[in-house]
This record gives structure tokens, C-alpha cells and sequence, in this order.
């Protein structure tokens, strides 16, 4: 901020020798200075600065010189300053030198100083440094270095030779400076105010300051910049800066600042953040672009990533379809670099923001509509059976497809007619389970594949129809391999992640889905050569009880987890699956034998999960089973197990630390395959149950009874109640039907009603019309006297007589009509007229010089028609002379009129030949008119381009002007500033004693001087 003269001199008026002095001055510091640098002796101060070096010399030759060494900053000889001790002598330098040059110096020094003693600069230097940036504005060097020290005393670069504490400590101190930068919130402001500056070494190190601030208190910074007028648009405009240093800075800055800020967010992206940033992207070559891609898709990330508002700007801005050239991959995809798996990544991150299960439904499935319809996913389902992309891209792009199809019947349907690129053609569903399944794939691929079947069959019942039809007798192909056939072989495979996997997808076939149940419990194995087929339900069920003695590769606990999970699932809410289970005599002893006993740690979830299977067997039991009905089993479990000990065995599964974590998000994320053990849908079914199958164990026979007779009378009440609903209905219904009928008569009523009176109103008519027409005819209309008798008359008027009296009416409105247009036609020639001399006058007027050109060149053509027709005439006259003098030779009678004749013609050809003549001078008369138009026309440009060259001549003129006056506002400012440290100097002198003259003395002086010279001309 500029300061005001007027404040400097406080008031007074600044004259001439007061300049004057200043300046000389001036000059004799700097002549003393460079005296000292020339002659001194040889002990000097270094400063190293990035370009240059520069060495201030000193001596002591007189007491004026060491007076000034001293203000200038001088070191005494015989000892070499330390750090500290420099510091402060530049922060004294920077504080009290009137020469800009000289703070220049100092401040170039600091900077050069500010690595090594970070400390001690930004201890002393800050305020010094913050001064400068707010009175020295005018120099953008100075602005430069005191931004650059700034930046090095606050950002925390992280080098690799220091070892931990080292860059603890660095950070604290960092932090430290940033703290004591930002207690004053107007150096933030100034800051911002920097920025606006377009020169290079103000704006770059100015937005690598700010950057520094906000990664070390990044929630105070940005609690100031976003109170601060047009803060945030001011950052937004680094990003249209031609200089690319400066835009890729401004995007590490935006990325900082819209870090966990909701509103900063919404400000960016309402501020045109995505059009700007797509821009960019696409600039530098999508996905095959550099760091600069990356670096803006980070920046999208923070401005989408669980903010609602802007999500549903990026999608009604049409941004979701710019963003499928990303993934448009080529037939060779071989060589991918590191930067762009990198940038794929991000965009595929991108994408899953979009259609994330934690944003609202709404919004997800609107979303999710846009991407099929602009083709998004049908490019994603490429990538995905594309061959030749990198593991870690493939599996992100398998967890992106899962969310866009998750919960979204067409989505859904759409995926499960893509087909791999192989021979015979099979379903992408169907290749995808064969990597889920196969042990030698990666582990976070199949976790990946299993997202993806998960969502799948999320909310999609036609889809968990066609997989479990796979596993139908009727429906297996021998040829083909199929999903079911996938799914049961990975579910009795000898790997047990394998075997959870295909457990927990065939769980995610059977969710919310009875009438699946039902079908799965068809379904018969063959499990050897020469035995009978088992159902799947059983062959689960022997798995479960013989896990001991399967050899498998990996944790045992993990498939039985999985099959206790698929139990649990497939029996909940299904009376007819419970019965299937308990059909088998050695169900329900197994499970309260692996209640009951005391196992290890890992085994206790395995016990928890098989009490709340027998829960659900108590729960939805209907009692089909003499054996096994719920008073004999809640009985059992009184016996061999005891009910508070089923209970806390139950409460194991919600204890357990993966149960947590599994209930956080429905996407299977785990660091470890021995940590996969929940599912995030079979958490909602646990939480759901607990409470239930606690209830159900602790209720008594009596309480049972009560319980059903009490279902029992609500049972009778609901069908009472659904019979009076449905005569409800029905006479709902039938009153609906009769209002519309009263409605429907009402409408006719009212139009009826129109109908008689628009009738009214025509038989009135013509009523008028004909007493009017029978006036005009001359009728005796005397004796109708009163209103009956012309009522009788109207009644009485005959059919043609009507007919009549409508063709003359209608005759005398096409004459009406005609009339009107004949009106209208002669209005429209007398305006026509009208403006025809208006006309006139405005041309005449716009070109007077023209006008007259084309008259006087009308004029000549005119004199030139009558001329030529003239001779023409003549001519004619000429031949028939010539014609009768030929003839009369012939006939050899002398004419008595033939020296007439001769004469005649003599006196034709003479007349003939001056026209001639003149002819032919108003021919030239013409040319040179025509020329001189053409030379005043040429006049005519050429002074309207010396016009624009004046005009821009004008303006540059003014722009000098203006700079004039500015550098004359930085010229009186620089005087003032060094009246003032002279007025201070000179109090200091007269401090110490010594004999200064004033301003008035010295100008009491000059006057005496003047007047004494003009005596001695005088005298002379």
C-alpha cells in the first residue's frame, strides 16, 4: 500500500530547495560510500546471494566517514561477525536505509542467509521483511526477495539425509512461523493482494509462500481467505496464467486449500473450477499427459469427494460426459508408463466419487443414468476385457464398474450382456468368477471380482434368477462352463478363500429373495461315483461338521465362516429352508456340541455364528418337525448349552474387531486374506437378528402361547380390517364414479346453458337486423306497437325470408371489408409519400460533396445526348443532300439550287465538325471530373487513417502521461521519505551537540546571497 506525501511531511507544503536538499544529500551518502569502497582499508562484509556477490568496504579516514559507515553499517576490524550478529546488522540495514537499493541488498542477503539460520532470520527478519511488503510495493525485486526469505523460513522441505527428529524439529519451527505470520490476518490479505501483481518474481514465490502456510496451519488460513473479498477468485486466477510455472503452482495451492472445507469447495467449483481443470486435463494429453494431469484430478477429487452440492453441479453441467475420452484405450497396451497408471487411477477414483454407495441414492442412480447414456460404461466394460492392462488399473476399473452398476436395473442389465473377447464367447460375469476363484490370481483382484458380483445382484432379482437357474438340473449345459457351476466349485474347493468367497457371492444370489430360497434347495450334487446325489444344502452341512479333517491351504475358520454365513442367509425368513436344515438328524447336534465347548480364541466366532444359525432354525421354525419344534429346541438349549451362555456366545459376532469394519462400507477391503471373514450385507442381517433370536430363547411355553394367540387375534383383526379396507375401497370407488358422473353433467349443463344463451343473443340479431333492414326498405312498421306483437313477428318470419336477410348481411360486410382495404391501401401510399421527402433530405444531407459530383456529372452526360443527337440529326440532313447532289448528277439536269446545296452542306460539315470538337472537350471534361472525384475520395481516406494514427498517437500520449505521473508520485514519495530521515538525522546531531543549520537559515542565506549579487550588478 502506496503511502501519501501529504502524511510523510505531515501537512507541509514541499517546495523546491526542500528537494533539492534532499537530493544533494543523497548524493553525498552515496558519494561517501562509494569513497569508502575505493579507498578503504581491507576488511569488508560478504553476502552471497544466488547470482551475485557483494562486498561493502569501510575504513576510518575521517569522523564524517565513520559517521556514515555506522548508518550504512559498517564492521569494525579485527573480528569476523557470526550468523547472528549478520542477521541483525541486515534487519537494522533493512529498518533505517533510505536508499531502496541499499533494503535491496539487505533483503537479498537475508534471503541467501534464510536456509542455513532459519532461525535467527525468521526471529528478526519476519517483521522487516512483512514492512517491506507493505511500503515497498513499487519494486518487484525487492517484493521478490523479501517473498522468497519468507518461503524459506515457513515451508518445511523434506529432505532425505535429515533423520526424524531433525524434520520434527523443522516442522515445529515451520509451524512456529507460520503461527506468528497469521496472528495478524490482514498479512494473509496482503498476501492475496500480491497476487494480483502479473510479474513473475512477485506472483511465483507469492504463491509458494501461501501454499507453505496452508499445509502448516491449513484450517486458520483458510478461515481468512475465505472472509476475505474476492480471496478465493483471486486464487482461481492463477489458473488462466499463460505461465505455466505459476498455473501448476496454483494447483498444488487450490488443492491445500479446498483440503476438508465444504464452503472453499463450492466457492471453486462456482467460480468455473471444472471447466478450467477439464481444460487442462485435455490440453495436456488426458491420460497420457505428465504430473499437471495429476495434479488436477487431485484437485477434482477434493472438490467432489463427499460434497453433495458440487456433485450435483458436475452432473448438470454435462462434465460426466467429458470425462469417457479418458478411458478410450487402444488395441496396444503394452508399455503403459508409471505416470499415466497414475493418472487412470485418479480418473477412475473420479468416477467412483460420482456413484459412491455413502452419496444419496437420489443423486447415485442420476449419476449412475448419465454414465450408461453417454457411453461411460460401456467404455469402462472395455477396459475391463481389454488385454495387456496393468493388474493395479484392472482392478480399480473392476471396483469402478461395480459402483456404476450398483443398485441400477439397467446398468445391471447391461453388464450381464457383455461378453469376453474369446472363443467361444463367454460372459464377462462368468470370466470375472473364474479370477475370483482361482487361488493363483491377486488377492485384491478377486476381492475386486467379488465387489463386482456383489453389486451385481444388488436390488436385482431378475439377475439372482438367472444364477441360481444355472445350478438347476434343467438348465446346466455339459459344454458350457457356467456362474453356478463356478460357484459351487470354489465353494468345495481346497482353498479356503476361495471357498469364502464363493460362499459370501452365493449368499448375495439368495438376499431378500425367497422365491430363490426356495429353488436353490433343488439343487443336487454328485459328489462321487456310485452314490446318490446330495443336496447343496447338505453337502454345506457335512463340509461344515468334517472341517477338521479337510486339508485345505489357508484358515480353516475362514470356510466355515463363509458356509456359516451362507447357512445363516439362506434359512433367515424361510420356513421351508429351516425345515430342509433340520431334517437332517445331525444338524442340531453338531451345532450346540460346538456351542457348548470350550474352544480357543479363533474358534469363537465360529461359535457365535453356529448360535445364531440355531437361533434362526428357533425363530423362523413352524413347528412341521415333532423333534425339532421350538419349545424342544429352545428346551436343548436350556439343557446342553444354558440360555445366558447362548446368549453371550451370540454376542460374539458383534464384538468381534472385522465385524466393525466390515459394517463401515459395502465394498470387501481387507489388508490380509485371513482377515476376510465378514460381509458387509450379512452385518445388516446379524444386527437385524440378534435383537430377535435373544427374545425368542428367553420367552417361556407360556409366553409362546400367549405370543401366538395374541398373532392369532391380530391375525383375525387384520383380516376384519382388510375386509373393511377393501369395502372401502370399493365404495371409495363407486362415490369416485359418481362424482365424475355429477362432474360430467355439470359440464354439460354449463355448456348447454352457453348454447341457449349464444342462441339468444343471435335470434336478438337478427331481430335488430331485420327492424333495420325494414327501415331501409320503406316497410310499414307503424302498427307493430307493442312487444307481443313483435314477439309473434319474429316467430312468424318464413325460412327464405331468413336466408335473405343473411346473404344481404353478408354482402354488406364483404363490401364492408373491401372498403376498409382501399382505406387501408391509400393510408399507406400517403405515408410513403410522406416519408419520401424525409428520405431526400437525410441523403442530401449525409453527402452534400457527393451530390453535387453526380450532378455535375449528370449534367455533362445531358449536354453530350443533346449534342450526339444533334449530329446524328445533322448527319441525316448531310446524307440526303449528298443523296439529291448524286442524283441530280446522274440525271445531267443542272440545278438552278445546287451552289445553294453546296453551301448547305459547306455549312453542315462545319457545324458538324464543331460539335465534334465539343464533344470531344466534354469528353475530357468528364475524365479529369472523374479523376478529381477519384483524387478526393483517395484525399478522403487518407484523412481518416491519419485520424486513427493521431487518435492512437493520442493515446499513447496519454498513457506516458499517466506513467509520468505516477513516476512523479514514487519521485516525491522517495523525497519525502529521505526529508524525513534527514529531519531525523539532523535531531539526532543536535542531540549530541552539534551546530546544524535549519531550512530557513539556509534559505535566509540564499535570499542574502541573491540580493547581494543584484547590488553588485546594480553598482556595475
Amino acid at each position: 500500500m502506496r503511502r501519501s506525501t501529504a502524511a510523510v511531511f505531515r501537512g507541509r507544503p514541499v517546495n523546491v530547495h526542500s528537494v533539492r536538499k534532499i537530493a544533494i544529500v543523497s548524493s553525498f551518502i552515496l558519494f561517501s560510500h562509494n569513497y569508502q569502497a575505493r579507498h578503504g582499508e581491507e576488511e569488508s562484509l560478504c553476502f552471497f546471494s544466488e547470482d551475485r556477490r557483494f562486498e561493502y568496504g569501510s575504513q576510518r579516514s575521517s569522523v564524517k566517514m565513520n559517521f556514515f559507515r555506522g548508518v550504512m553499517g559498517g564492521q569494525a576490524a579485527g573480528s569476523q561477525p557470526s550468523g547472528a550478529e549478520t542477521i541483525q546488522k541486515l534487519c537494522d540495514r533493512v529498518a533505517s536505509s533510505t536508499l531502496l537499493e541499499d533494503r535491496r541488498d539487505a533483503v537479498r542477503a537475508l534471503k541467501s542467509l534464510s536456509k542455513k539460520y532459519r532461525m535467527e532470520v525468521g526471529t528478526q527478519a519476519m517483521d522487516h521483511l512483512i514492512n517491506i511488503l507493505q511500503t515497498d510495493r513499487s519494486d518487484s525485486e525487492i517484493l521478490g526477495y523479501a517473498l522468497d526469505t519468507l518461503y524459506n523460513i515457513i515451508c518445511n522441505d523434506e529432505e532425505e539425509e535429515q533423520d526424524e527428529n531433525a524434520q520434527k524439529q523443522a516442522d515445529d519451527l515451520g509451524a512456529q512461523f507460520t503461527d506468528k505470520f497469521i496472528q495478524d490476518p490482514e498479512h494473509v490479505t496482503l498476501l492475496l493482494t500480491l497476487l494480483e501483481e502479473f510479474d513473475f518474481h512477485v506472483r511465483w514465490p507469492g504463491v509458494k509462500l501461501l501454499t507453505a502456510l496452508l499445509k502448516n496451519q491449513g484450517v486458520q488460513v483458510q478461515g481468512v481467505i475465505l472472509v476475505s473479498p474476492m480471496g478465493v477468485s483471486r486464487l482461481m486466477d492463477l489458473l488462466a496464467d499463460s505461465r505455466e510455472v505459476i498455473r501448476n503452482d496454483g494447483l498444488l495451492l487450490l488443492q491445500q486449500l479446498t483440503k476438508g472445507n465444504a464452503a472453499i469447495q463450492k466457492i471453486v467449483a462456482f467460480e468455473n473450477a471444472f471447466e478450467r481443470l477439464l481444460d487442462i486435463i485435455t490440453e495436456e494429453g488426458s491420460s497420457d499427459g505428465g504430473i499437471v494431469v495429476e495434479d488436477c484430478l487431485l484437485l477434482l477429487l477434493n472438490l467432489l469427494k463427499n460434497n453433495s452440492s458440487n456433485q450435483n453441479f458436475f452432473k448438470e453441467g454435462s462434465y460426466i460426459q467429458r470425462m469417457k475420452p479418458w478411458f478410450e484405450v487402444g488395441d496396444d497396451n503394452s508399455g503403459w508408463s508409471a505416470q499415466k497408471v497414475t493418472n487412470l487411477h485418479l480418473m477412475l477414483q473420479l468416477v467412483r466419487v460420482m456413484v459412491s454407495p455413502v452419496n444419496s441414492p437420489g443423486a447415485t442412480a442420476s449419476c449412475q443414468k448419465s454414465m450408461y447414456q453417454c457411453g461411460l460404461l460401456q467404455q469402462l466394460c472395455t477396459i475391463l476385457m481389454a488385454t495387456g492392462v496393468p493388474a493395479d488399473i484392472l482392478t480399480e476399473t473392476i471396483n469402478t464398474v461395480s459402483e456404476v452398476i450398483r443398485g441400477s436395473q439397467v446398468n445391471q442389465d447391461y453388464f450381464a450382456s457383455v461378453n469376453a473377447p474369446s472363443n467361444p464367447p463367454r460372459p464377462a460375469i462368468v470370466v470375472l468368477l473364474m479370477s475370483m476363484v482361482n487361488e493363483r490370481q491377486p488377492f485384491v483382484l478377486r476381492c475386486a471380482v467379488l465387489y463386482c458380483f456383489q453389486c451385481f445382484l444388488y436390488k436385482n432379482q431378475k439377475g439372482q434368477g438367472e444364477i441360481v437357474a444355472t445350478l438347476l438340473p434343467s438348465t446346466i449345459d455339459a459344454n458350457s462352463i457356467s456362474a453356478g457351476q463356478l460357484l459351487c466349485g470354489g465353494l468345495f474347493s481346497a482353498d479356503s478363500l476361495s471357498n469364502w468367497c464363493a460362499a459370501v457371492a452365493l449368499a448375495h444370489a439368495l438376499q431378500d429373495n425367497l422365491t430363490q430360497k426356495e429353488q436353490l434347495l433343488r439343487v443336487q450334487l454328485a459328489t462321487s461315483l456310485g452314490k446318490p446325489p446330495v443336496s447343496l444344502l447338505q453337502q454345506c452341512t457335512n463340509i461344515l461338521s468334517q472341517g477338521d479333517k479337510i486339508i485345505r491351504r489357508g484358515s480353516k475358520v475362514q470356510t466355515r465362516v463363509g458356509l456359516l454365513m451362507l447357512l445363516c442367509t439362506w434359512i433367515s425368513n424361510c420356513p421351508i429352508a429351516v425345515t430342509h436344515f433340520l431334517h437332517n438328524q445331525e444338524n442340531v447336534p453338531f451345532l450346540t456340541a460346538q456351542i457348548s465347548e470350550n474352544l480357543g480364541e479363533d474358534e469363537r466366532l465360529v461359535q457365535g455364528l453356529c448360535a445364531l444359525l440355531l437361533g434362526i432354525c428357533i425363530y423362523y421354525n413352524d413347528n412341521s418337525l415333532e423333534n425339532y419344534t421350538k419349545e424342544k429346541l429352545k428346551q436343548l438349549i436350556e439343557k446342553r448349552i444354558g440360555k445366558e451362555n447362548f446368549v453371550e456366545k451370540l454376542g460374539f459376532i458383534t464384538k468381534h474387531e472385522l465385524y466393525s469394519r466390515a459394517a463401515q462400507k459395502p465394498q470387501p477391503v481387507f489388508p490380509s486374506p485371513e482377515q476376510m471373514l465378514f460381509d458387509h450385507e450379512f452385518t445388516k442381517l446379524v444386527k437385524e437378528l440378534e435383537g430377535i433370536i435373544t427374545k425368542a430363547v428367553h420367552k417361556s411355553s407360556e409366553e409362546e402361547k400367549k405370543e401366538e394367540e395374541v398373532k392369532k387375534t391380530l391375525e383375525q383383526h387384520d383380516n376384519i380390517v382388510t375386509q373393511y379396507k377393501e369395502l372401502i375401497r370399493e365404495q371409495d370407488a363407486h362415490i369416485q364414479e359418481l362424482k365424475e358422473q355429477v362432474l360430467s353433467m355439470t359440464s354439460q349443463n354449463e355448456q348447454m346453458q352457453v348454447t341457449i344463451t349464444q342462441q339468444l343473443s343471435q335470434i336478438q340479431q337478427h331481430k335488430d337486423q331485420y327492424n333495420i333492414l325494414k327501415l331501409k326498405l320503406g316497410k310499414d312498421t307503424q302498427s307493430q306497437s307493442n312487444s307481443q306483437a313483435d314477439g309473434s313477428q319474429v316467430n312468424g318470419l318464413q325460412t327464405e325470408e331468413l336466408t335473405q336477410l343473411k346473404d344481404e348481411l353478408e354482402e354488406l360486410r364483404k363490401q364492408h371489408t373491401l372498403l376498409k382495404t382501399q382505406l387501408g391501401d391509400k393510408d399507406a401510399l400517403i405515408d410513403t409519400l410522406r416519408s419520401e421527402p424525409t428520405q431526400t433530405t437525410e441523403g442530401s444531407a449525409r453527402g452534400t460533396e457527393n451530390t453535387e459530383l453526380l450532378k455535375e456529372l449528370e449534367a455533362l452526360r445531358g449536354q453530350i445526348q443533346s449534342q450526339s443527337t444533334e449530329i446524328n440529326h445533322l448527319k441525316t440532313e448531310r446524307q440526303e443532300l449528298l443523296g439529291r447532289a448524286e442524283a441530280g448528277s446522274s440525271d445531267g439536269v443542272p440545278s438552278s439550287n445546287s451552289p445553294v446545296d453546296f453551301a448547305k452542306i459547306a455549312e453542315l460539315e462545319s457545324r458538324l465538325a464543331a460539335q465534334t470538337t465539343d464533344m470531344e472537350r466534354l469528353k475530357e471534361e468528364t475524365k479529369r471530373s472523374l479523376e478529381s472525384r477519384a483524387d478526393l475520395e483517395q484525399q478522403l481516406a487518407s484523412a481518416t487513417s491519419t485520424v486513427a494514427i493521431l487518435q492512437t498517437e493520442k493515446a499513447k500520449l496519454q498513457t506516458e502521461v499517466q506513467e509520468s505521473k505516477k513516476e512523479q508520485d514514487d519521485l516525491l514519495m522517495l523525497l519525502a521519505d529521505q526529508d524525513q530521515k534527514i529531519h531525523s538525522l539532523k535531531q539526532k546531531l543536535k542531540n549530541l551537540g552539534e551546530t546544524v543549520e535549519d531550512e530557513d537559515d539556509l534559505d535566509a542565506r540564499d535570499q542574502t546571497d541573491d540580493d547581494d549579487e543584484e547590488e553588485e550588478e546594480d553598482e556595475d
